[in-house]
């Protein structure tokens, strides 16, 4: 199975991504987490994501706050799909980083999750990999049905 790389911008960016992180432990999915900033050590960003694919990665997650450009820079460096997570700032509550997350040229596409999204993350790494994955799709298949299943016990919960 190809792994999920998940880099950040700064440690603060680590209890955000746990859950991304969390999330693709749950499918048996393996991670591998760095912290390379766009703007601090743009050639170690540059270099992990040029050799991401022959390093055996499948996705990767970027999540930074701020000005947010890690996403695209790791874009910027690879084919590899890349999933963006704009992370929650004092600033502007973390808007600058979604705006900054999202508004990719054409050609650079990074996939967007919500500010602080990592959850969302994790599943939507782990929904690109089950393309590819019979047992991983199936895991997937059987998440939805038991959350499915829980909504409904709540609902006769509250309809007896």
């Amino acid at each position: 199975m190809k792994k999920v790389g998940i880099v950040m911008g700064s440690k603060s960016d680590l209890p955000v991504v746990e859950k991304a992180a969390g999330v693709l432990k749950e499918f048996g999915i393996p991670c591998e987490m760095h912290i390379y900033s766009a703007h601090r050590t743009p050639d170690e960003a540059r270099d992990f994501a040029r050799n991401a694919k022959e390093n055996g990665f499948g996705v990767i997650i970027a999540a930074a706050g701020m000005a947010a450009h890690l996403a695209g820079a790791i874009a910027a460096n690879t084919t590899l799909p890349v999933i963006g997570i704009p992370c929650k700032s004092a600033a502007l509550d973390g808007l600058d980083a979604l705006l900054s997350t999202v508004q990719m040229p054409s050609g650079i596409p990074v996939a967007t999750v919500a500010i602080d999204g990592a959850k969302n993350a994790g599943f939507l790494a782990a929904e690109i990999l089950a393309v590819s994955d019979e047992a991983l799709a199936a895991a997937l298949s059987d998440y939805r049905a038991r959350q499915a299943a829980e909504i409904l016990e709540k609902d006769k919960e509250l309809n007896p």
